[in-house]
């Protein structure tokens, strides 16, 4: 499967702590922290599920019918997911430029992009959470879309979206 549809996105993070989310289709998204690592989302279509990472640069939606996606992280703010959507953060560099970069990152570099799989045993995704675990707490872990929320300084290394 190839990148069907390009969708970028901007957050912001709200004073309650919890994160808007708003996407160039229109979309509307509502992030909150959940146990461990899991981030807990609801939209304005009624779909609500989980996002888990899963390694350095994996992460798992759960959707609340129990459907599964798996995203694969691309760098530059880019998510390629298992259904063919490739979400980009814009939100990083913000206004005129962060729409310039989002459609370079998203448009020129699509031949760099490795799909997610359809599918991971649950053996599988306990690796993947394993080999995380292990790893040294300042290396470069992938998304910043589960550390500090608030952070101004975000390279837009991920975006679980």
């Amino acid at each position: 499967m190839s990148v069907r549809r390009q969708v970028t996105y901007s957050d912001e993070l709200l004073t309650d702590g919890t994160v808007h989310r708003r996407y160039s289709d229109g979309r509307q998204e509502w992030r909150s922290r959940g146990p461990g690592t899991t981030v807990s989302w609801r939209d304005d279509r009624g779909n609500s599920g989980i996002d888990e990472p899963l390694g350095r640069t994996m992460v798992k939606r759960v959707f609340s019918n129990g459907t599964v996606l798996y995203g694969r992280e691309s760098g530059y703010g880019r998510t390629l997911w298992s259904d063919g959507l490739l979400t980009v953060n814009r939100s990083s560099f913000g206004g005129r430029l962060g729409a310039i970069l989002a459609a370079v990152a998203g448009g020129a570099l699509l031949g760099g992009l490795i799909m997610p799989p359809d599918f991971m045993s649950a053996a599988e995704e306990d690796e993947l959470r394993r080999q995380a675990a292990t790893q040294p707490s300042g290396s470069d872990s992938g998304s910043d879309d589960y550390g500090d929320w608030g952070d101004d300084s975000d390279d837009g290394g991920g975006d679980f979206g």
